[in-house]
């Protein structure tokens, strides 16, 4: 009897502890998307087409589905880049919550990246 009142809780902490370690995976690379990104951004010269080329090649193909860059360029020789990438959760991770009502369906994994422009 104890083994049928705790093993569905048991199931539901191992689909969040499995959900949540593939988005906290997920939220690193795209860290480090929108740090290269911004790193280009900062470059003389740079377009934004250099830059999101940048970061889908730091991001995995699965997330650059719906990807979104948004890219603020400075003027001058010393103002702030600015480089943010959001990537849908429901891309990033399988939606194995959605029974309880946790589910990914209209969030987002958000990165921003701001460097001095060189």
């Amino acid at each position: 009897m104890e083994l049928v009142l705790t093993l569905p809780i048991l199931f539901v902490l191992l689909l969040a502890l499995f959900q949540f370690m593939v988005l906290f995976y997920s939220r690193s690379l795209i860290v480090e998307a929108s740090r290269a990104g911004s790193r280009k951004a900062s470059l003389p010269g740079a377009q934004i087409a250099d830059v999101e080329a940048e970061i889908q090649r730091v991001l995995a193909p699965r997330l650059q589905q719906g990807m979104q860059v948004e890219v603020d360029f400075g003027e001058w020789s010393g103002d702030v880049v600015s480089v943010s990438v959001a990537v849908p959760m429901s891309v990033a991770s399988p939606d194995l919550l959605w029974p309880i009502g946790l589910g990914l369906n209209g969030r987002n994994l958000f990165s921003e990246t701001r460097m001095v422009r060189e």
